[in-house]
């Protein structure tokens, strides 16, 4: 369990940077905005998310009270189209996951989805009028298939910018998100650590019920 109480270790910035993927559920209110354009170029696609985010962040007073049943209900309805959440949980739990069966595969991915909802839904309340995310320079190949979007998020006004990476797949539906960098430090790679720890002392079974014990 230790590894898992220490599992917070980004701060106040990697819980703002968290909403980037949160977010991607959030893009729409029930009157459903813009669609994201998926094939768009890799920049534009986030751009296009980070423009959503912020706009329903700033006007939605239930989701920036922390309320996490309306949290959930917005992922549930709008995240599985921008995110590969089962490409983040297979890599944060590295070779321990071809040892999962599916039903424990499913029940780890389920587990670290409410985990993060959880854990970094606090940053939702943060955000106010001042906030906002800047996309750097796209140097990447936009015909690759794997790619890396880097911004910077200012979380409130006048306050220094935190720089944050998002790794992008390509699919054929277009642009998935699937891991993010918060000064210089990469959301699976983190986790795959402390899931090693948790594994090696009580499995697979004993790392979701650790994860779950986190959402009560």
């Amino acid at each position: 369990m230790q590894a898992i109480r220490n599992m917070n270790v980004f701060g106040f910035a990697s819980r703002l940077a968290l909403t980037g993927l949160l977010a991607l559920g959030v893009a729409a209110t029930p009157a459903r905005a813009q669609a994201v354009n998926q094939q768009a170029a890799p920049n534009e696609f986030v751009q296009q998310v980070a423009d959503q985010l912020l706009d329903v962040l700033k006007k939605d007073t239930t989701l920036r009270s922390g309320n996490l049943a309306r949290i959930n209900q917005v992922v549930d309805q709008q995240l599985l189209p921008y995110v590969n959440f089962e490409r983040t949980t297979r890599l944060a739990a590295g070779r321990n996951w071809r040892q999962a069966t599916p039903e424990q595969q499913a029940a780890l991915s389920q587990a670290f989805r409410g985990t993060l909802i959880r854990t970094y839904s606090g940053a939702l309340t943060k955000v106010d009028q001042g906030t906002a995310v800047r996309l750097l320079p796209f140097r990447g190949d936009p015909n690759a298939d794997d790619v890396v979007v880097r911004s910077q998020i200012i979380p409130q006004a006048n306050a220094q910018p935190v720089g944050v990476d998002y790794r992008l797949e390509k699919t054929p539906k277009g642009w998935l998100i699937y891991d993010l960098n918060v000064e210089g430090i990469w959301l699976i790679e983190n986790y795959r650590n402390q899931f090693s720890q948790e594994i090696n002392r009580s499995g697979i079974d004993g790392l979701i019920k650790a994860l779950n014990s986190r959402q009560q």
